[in-house]
């Protein structure tokens, strides 16, 4: 196994090429921070669901991709902060995408939420991707 730079942006490319493969879920290695980010894609509808299967050598968080009528959930994603470029947002900055069709999760000083929860509760943090 490769040793992976950004562990985060693997996840987040596992979940689009199983979305646009039709693959009903997909498994990454298991971090606290994918585990957040797989909750907040499961209350904002983008996955069924997510389960910690711990029974192998290694913990691996096992997601189960959403389908409506046979197209996936998501339609697409980006990665904003990257180990190389971080990049930061205010309250007062925080970004709408798609005109409030789509979110971006973001890793605030509470955890990490969407940007629409970081704005209502004014505090900022760091951009980590666009889903929509």
């Amino acid at each position: 196994m490769a040793v992976l730079s950004d562990p985060i942006s693997d996840f987040l490319t596992r979940f689009k090429n199983a979305s646009r493969a039709g693959n009903a879920t997909f498994t990454a290695p298991h971090s606290k921070i994918k585990v957040e980010i797989a909750r907040i894609l499961e209350e904002q509808g983008y996955i069924w669901g997510y389960e910690v299967n711990t029974s192998g050598k290694f913990p691996e968080i096992v997601v189960k991709t959403k389908f409506q009528d046979g197209k996936p959930a998501l339609t697409d994603l980006k990665r904003m902060s990257k180990p190389g470029i971080r990049r930061y947002v205010g309250a007062d900055d925080m970004p709408r995408v798609l005109n409030g069709l789509g979110i971006a999760i973001v890793s605030t000083s509470r955890g990490l939420m969407t940007g629409h929860s970081a704005k209502r509760q004014n505090i900022g943090g760091e951009l980590l991707a666009y889903v929509w």
